[in-house]
């Protein structure tokens, strides 16, 4: 047996926005995520295409359909959405896919337009 490491070369967002922060909390409960990401003070609702892994195993292309996020300054094991009703935030702050994720979130507002803004 042979163990082999292959990385993902790419990973496609087709879908991003920027949040308020009750409803990020509330749709990602909605949704029945069963969790949030945070990354170097942002948070991320990430929204899988169902063949995603598929994919990436045969073009080596990770397609995302939907990222959701909020700048969050400050980590926390989790979020009280309301009384009784949490959800986690995992900490991925050391994860090279996420933090490539985050960077491109900076970099797209960096350069957006104040058209893009609104």
């Amino acid at each position: 047996m042979k163990a082999k490491i292959k990385p993902t070369k790419e990973v496609q967002i087709l879908g991003l926005d920027k949040r308020d922060i009750n409803n990020i909390f509330w749709c990602a409960m909605s949704y029945r995520s069963d969790r949030l990401f945070w990354v170097d003070g942002y948070l991320l609702c990430i929204e899988n295409c169902d063949d995603a892994l598929s994919y990436e195993m045969e073009k080596g292309v990770f397609p995302v359909s939907q990222v959701c996020y909020i700048k969050f300054p400050k980590y926390a094991k989790y979020h009280e959405v309301e009384k009784g009703v949490q959800i986690p935030i995992v900490n991925v702050s050391d994860m090279k896919l996420y933090r490539e994720i985050v960077n491109a979130i900076k970099d797209r507002e960096t350069n957006m337009t104040e058209a893009e803004r609104y």
